[in-house]
Order: C-alpha cells, then sequence, then structure tokens
C-alpha cells in the first residue's frame, strides 16, 4: 500500500517541490489549495498535465487554513501518515500590511491543524514549516537550535506562536510533530515579489529590453540563501527520524542582496550600477540586519548537507529566468545541475 503525505501549501515554490520529491519516492501525495477565482497552480501544472504514474498518485482538495471545520474534514478524508504544513502568508514586508491575516494563518492556522490532528487521531507525522525570520535582531552570530528568537515582524510573531504550538502539542499529546527552522530558501519557482527573484528576473527582462532599472530597497542585509529543491529534502529527513526533533536548516554562509546584485550582472555581464536604483518604500519597518545558520545538527543527525552554493544559485535562477523569456542562458547554471544532480529530473524548470 502507498504511504500518503499530506502537504498544505502544495502549489508554492516548496510545496510543489516537496510533491515532486514525494511522489518521485513513490508517495501517493495530496494537496491542499485554496479556492480562487483564477487557477494558481501552475507549479504543478507539469504534473497535473502531464503522462504516467506520478499524475494518478496527486490529488488536491479545497482548503483554507482559516476553516478548522475543513481542515478535519481533509485529515479524516485522506488519513496521511505524514503531514507538511508549508501553507503561508509568506512575504514579510507584506506581513506589515496585513498583520492579523498573517497572524491567522501562519500562527492560528498551525494551532487548528494540530488540534484537528489530536481531535482525528490520525496517525500522522507532522513537519512544520518554520522561519529564520524568528530570531530576527539575533543574539548571536550563528544562529542554531539553541539561538534565542527575537522576531521583528507581523510574519516572523505570526512564525513564533506556530513554533511553540508544534513544541507543545508534541509535548502535551505525544504528536510526531517537528519544525524546520529554514534559512533563505530560492529557485527560479520562488514568488516574483521576493528579493532574489526580483534581481534574476528584473535582470532577464532588462537583457530582453524589456526594463531599464530595477528598484531596490535595502542592500545591505544579509542573509543566507540556499537551494530550494535541497531544503524540501530535509523535511523529509526529518520525518524519517527516530524522534521528533526541530532543526535549523540553512548553508551556514552568508551574503548581503548587494552581493546577490553583483554577481547575478556579472554573470551576466553587465555592470549593476548601471541598472539598480533604491526607494526608500521598499526599506522594512524594523529591518533584520544578518541571518547565517549554524546546521551542524541536521548534518550530524540527518546526514543532510547543501551542495548548492551561493554562486550556483544565481546561476540556475538566472539561467531559467532567461529561458523563460525567450532568451539564450548564459548555460553555466543548467550545466552545473546536470553534473551535480544526474538522476533529478525536476532540477531544471
Amino acid at each position: 500500500m502507498l504511504k500518503k503525505a499530506l502537504i498544505t501549501g502544495i502549489s508554492g515554490q516548496d510545496g510543489s517541490y516537496l510533491a515532486e520529491l514525494l511522489l518521485d519516492k513513490g508517495y501517493e501525495v495530496h494537496g491542499v489549495v485554496r479556492r480562487a477565482s483564477n487557477f494558481h497552480t501552475t507549479r504543478l501544472d507539469h504534473i497535473t498535465f502531464g503522462a504516467g504514474a506520478r499524475k494518478e498518485r496527486l490529488f488536491l482538495h479545497y482548503g483554507d487554513m482559516t476553516d478548522s471545520s475543513n481542515l478535519n474534514r481533509v485529515l479524516e478524508k485522506v488519513q496521511p501518515e505524514e503531514i507538511y504544513n508549508l501553507a503561508a502568508q509568506s512575504h514579510v514586508q507584506i506581513s506589515f500590511e496585513v498583520p492579523e491575516y498573517s497572524a491567522e494563518v501562519d500562527g492560528i492556522g498551525v494551532l487548528r491543524l494540530m488540534d484537528a490532528i489530536r481531535e482525528t487521531k490520525v496517525k500522522a507525522r507532522f513537519y512544520q514549516a518554520s522561519s529564520s525570520e524568528l530570531f530576527g535582531k539575533a543574539s548571536e552570530s550563528r544562529q542554531s537550535e539553541q539561538t534565542p528568537f527575537y522576531p521583528r515582524s507581523p510574519y516572523a510573531a505570526a512564525k513564533l506562536f506556530g513554533y511553540w504550538t508544534v513544541v507543545n502539542y508534541r509535548e502535551a499529546y505525544n504528536l510526531f510533530a517537528c519544525n524546520g527552522i529554514l534559512f533563505n530558501h530560492e529557485s527560479p519557482r520562488r514568488g516574483e515579489n521576493f528579493v532574489t527573484r526580483k534581481v534574476t528576473i528584473g535582470l532577464a527582462r532588462i537583457l530582453a529590453g524589456k526594463e531599464d532599472h530595477i528598484t531596490m530597497g535595502n542592500m545591505d542585509a544579509q542573509r543566507d540563501w540556499g537551494y530550494a529543491p535541497e531544503y524540501v529534502e530535509a523535511m523529509w529527513k526529518m520525518l524519517q527520524a527516530a524522534e521528533p526533533l526541530d532543526y535549523v536548516i540553512g548553508t551556514g554562509c552568508k551574503h548581503s542582496v548587494q552581493d546577490f546584485i553583483e554577481r547575478a550582472f556579472d554573470y551576466a555581464g553587465l555592470d549593476w550600477h548601471k541598472y539598480i536604483r533604491q526607494d526608500p518604500r521598499y526599506l522594512r519597518l524594523t529591518e533584520v540586519d544578518q541571518l547565517q545558520a549554524d546546521p551542524s545538527k541536521a548534518a550530524k543527525e540527518l546526514g543532510w548537507q547543501p551542495r548548492v552554493g551561493f554562486e550556483e544559485l544565481i546561476m540556475v535562477m538566472l539561467d531559467a529566468d532567461m529561458r523563460a523569456l525567450g532568451l539564450k542562458p548564459v548555460g553555466k547554471g543548467d550545466r552545473f545541475l546536470k553534473e551535480a544532480f544526474p538522476s533529478r529530473w525536476w532540477q531544471i524548470d
């Protein structure tokens, strides 16, 4: 009998990569998507409109993290053995504009889902997508599972509520529930309003003659950036472990937004100074200056280590965005993926 997994937020970057990973491992995959007037499952179209066994093992259900009765019904119907909660209002700056909604989905939504597991008595292992934004104004230069939290946005505060809800339900009800404290992870499927994708798609549009500049906010902020398909492997590994624990997932390296811009423009053969403008409207109300993971626990206990570095990540993303606009990509990113992941058909979008 096939193992069943349920993914909330399956139509997002991480959800689509996780669905592919689980289908590749022989799972029956169920995903929860919000009802909308327009379809927003484009990251899954290559599966749902494709051919073969994977298509036949993928099922989508309408649902919402603000509706507890719906979550209960989905759990009772699917009876999953693994649940991955990736649903979120995931943009930090937007959380200042919609703080109540961010809290409902990212915080209370976790409580609804954990309580649905408790009420339905579904025997499932649970993964919660936590965030490095929990550390915010970090008290340590590298953040581990022991670093104190200091959230600096409504998004981070809501994620902190979700984090402690998972810990509480794990301890109170003996549930197999884990938090993955994931640092920034990117790919060609990253939303276009996130800074890395804003740079690569903006640069691709400049190369295509469709734009003449990119408008940025704070370029001094430093982040630990990795490759999203590798991070969903860490999620899966957490639920295969002997006991439920929380893990920091990241590369252990940090770079500034300006570093990202410089490397991307160098790769394209352009001088970034000619195309970048700054606008204070894009600055956060409370900035998080630097985040850098200490992923040593995950390396030791899960055997997880990233293979895609900062330079390669930029190459992969820019190649994909150039290809999407009908341009011939530089190609170094494509070649790297084919060499580093020869058996992974989903690596190149």
